[in-house]
């Protein structure tokens, strides 16, 4: 912690948000430098931008059932393979860098009135209220992943959170704080989204008439160039209303789940408003086909300008032009190092085009041609054997007895080790031959739409049961429903397997989590799901060893175990900050 209060003394504070931020003047200066130099403040404000966690996919999945990596030095591989997680080596841990960013964000708020914004003073007010607008939202979503990544509960039976700090410390700070209660962590991510929502416009957008203006700035004069200045397109990408109520979202999703519900006053009935609250802006389930369809790759961005967002995305990062996902992921004929594997148990996941599972009896599954008549994201999202992929349409042979280097376990570190690789998040219209090695514009999404939804349906089931609506005009039903029809599930037959358990709670609950996994996959939310309902961690990850010229043989393989003891449904305090501070606790088991 005293590092990040000597950093805090240097004046290069700002190294960029993304596309959005001026970088600021590197000299050392006083912070009362700040008062006098907005953009000096402001590059403040940027380093908790700089340190988000989703701005860039962390292939998590590799230590679920979902994917393995053929990268034998892959940290994730490691912990999942081997029962290699420990306090003192977490690829999942967070601690350092958002508990830094919330220093930064602290010390923006704690000085941000001071700072001469403006000559007008309207203007300079309304610009601090924006700003110290994104300060909260961003330190409350700081809180949510320090949660996520390190609540837990202790030997003791106290489940606990982190320290809450929120003022700006110093040298002579007292940093030996206890850890907080999850509900008190709870509550201040709670304020924290509430001042955001008070101070932020929920939308991005100039306004065309000065009786547009909110009322607590119309009553005060502000005219529509003033407002727009402030609130307007110039601000898209940053921190807005409508992304404060989708992290109340997730974080109201993640304590009212099975790990942390004994622990917290937040309920299923509040995390389903929170993310109706979200949905209804978009017009609810009927909104769902305006957001385009469901996201799987990066060819949709090339009309977009600096700070928009497809439909689908609620909140993403920065447009870049590069092909460093398809070079880490494109099958190796295709010159990836086909890095990310689906397992068998994702394949397994993706239902018929009717809707069934595939271990349903009498669904239509054929054993001797598994990928025919299945659900159309198994194409989008999975290269499986015979499946094309690159600019080329290059014909991929995934088999055991293969030609070259895509064939299973052909070449260590290259070759698939389950036989798939992964086809979603990879545009196809990149080539990387040595003689072309083209690039395309990639972004990451941070927060989509489908997430809210889905965040809904499972909030809504365990509320209000299949078809219960609580305050709201859709069921968990309804939105499953659209998601699978939107997806082109069931769409012969009526959908008639969700139909004949739209009654039963259980079912629609293993029905929703499959339909997560799979409008997810890849992107960040299986490790953290898996754990927040308590569901089986030690599943082993399998793969499909393919044999035959014209007849197939197609041979189930386990390829990685899980090595999960129960205490790690929980993250680690790193062992560092439990040596340096005794008033820490460390969850159970670590």
């Amino acid at each position: 912690m005293k590092n990040i209060v000597k950093l805090l003394a240097l004046a290069a504070l700002m190294t960029g948000c993304d596309d959005l931020f001026e970088p600021a003047i590197e000299n050392n200066l006083g912070f009362d430098y700040m008062y006098d130099n907005p953009g000096y403040a402001e590059g403040i404000l940027g380093n908790g931008y700089t340190r988000i966690p989703s701005a860039s996919y962390s292939f998590n999945d590799v230590a679920t059932d979902d994917a393995v990596s053929n990268d034998a030095t892959s940290n994730y591989r490691k912990m999942a393979a081997s029962g290699a997680w420990k306090s003192d080596s977490n690829p999942t841990e967070r601690w350092q860098n958002c508990r830094a960013a919330i220093q930064y964000l602290n010390l923006f708020l704690a000085n941000a009135d001071k700072v001469h914004w403006a000559d007008d003073e309207l203007a300079a007010r309304m610009y601090n209220d924006r700003l110290k607008g994104e300060a909260y939202g961003l330190r409350g979503m700081y809180m949510y992943y320090l949660l996520q990544a390190h609540g837990g509960w202790t030997a003791d039976g106290q489940c606990l959170g982190i320290p809450i700090v929120t003022e700006p410390e110093d040298a002579n700070s007292d940093f030996n704080r206890p850890r907080a209660s999850f509900e008190d962590c709870m509550k201040a991510i709670y304020d924290d989204l509430k001042l955001a929502l008070e101070l932020l416009p929920v939308e991005y957008g100039d306004i065309s008439s000065d009786s547009e203006i909110p009322a607590k700035y119309k009553s005060e004069g502000a005219n529509r160039n003033q407002y727009n200045r402030v609130f307007g397109a110039k601000f898209q990408g940053r921190f807005s209303g409508r992304i404060a109520e989708a992290i109340r979202s997730q974080a109201a999703l993640l304590a009212a789940s099975p790990a942390f519900g004994e622990g917290t006053t937040t309920t299923w009935t509040n995390a389903a408003d929170y993310a109706a609250g979200v949905l209804d802006r978009i017009g609810g389930v009927s909104g769902m086909d305006a957001t385009g369809g469901t996201w799987y790759c990066n060819a949709d961005i090339e009309s977009l300008s600096s700070g928009q967002c497809p439909a689908e995305i609620l909140w993403r990062g920065t447009i870049a032009s590069n092909n460093d996902l398809e070079t880490d992921n494109y099958p190796p004929s295709i010159y990836g190092k086909g890095r990310i594997n689906p397992t068998q148990n994702l394949v397994d996941a993706f239902p018929m085009a009717n809707g069934y599972p595939v271990s349903a009896s009498g669904n239509g599954y054929d054993a001797a041609n598994p990928y025919a008549n299945r659900d159309p994201r198994l194409a989008k999202y999975i290269v499986y054997n015979g499946s094309t992929a690159g600019s080329a349409n290059d014909v991929i042979t995934t088999a055991a007895d293969g030609k070259n280097n895509d064939a299973l376990n052909k070449e260590e570190g290259y070759s698939t080790r389950t036989g798939y690789y992964m086809r979603k998040l990879l545009r196809q219209d990149i080539n990387l031959n040595p003689t072309v090695n083209s690039t395309q514009k990639h972004y990451t999404p941070r927060i989509r739409f489908t997430e809210i939804f889905l965040n809904y349906a499972e909030a809504a089931n365990e509320a209000f049961g299949p078809l219960g609506k609580g305050s709201h005009n859709y069921s968990a039903y309804d939105v499953i429903k659209a998601i699978r029809n939107r997806a082109g599930i069931g769409t012969d037959n009526g959908d008639a397997y969700l139909e004949s358990i739209k009654d039963n709670q259980d079912k629609m609950r293993e029905l929703i989590r499959n339909e997560r996994r799979l409008e997810l996959c890849f992107e960040g939310f299986r490790f953290w799901d898996l754990r927040r309902w308590k569901a089986d961690i030690t599943q082993a990850a399998k793969g499909i060893s393919i044999t035959g010229e014209t007849t197939k043989n197609y041979q189930p393989i386990e390829v990685d175990a899980r090595e999960y003891k129960d205490y790690m449904y929980y993250g680690p305090i790193p062992y560092s900050e439990i040596l340096k501070f005794n008033a820490l606790v460390q969850n159970q088991g670590w």
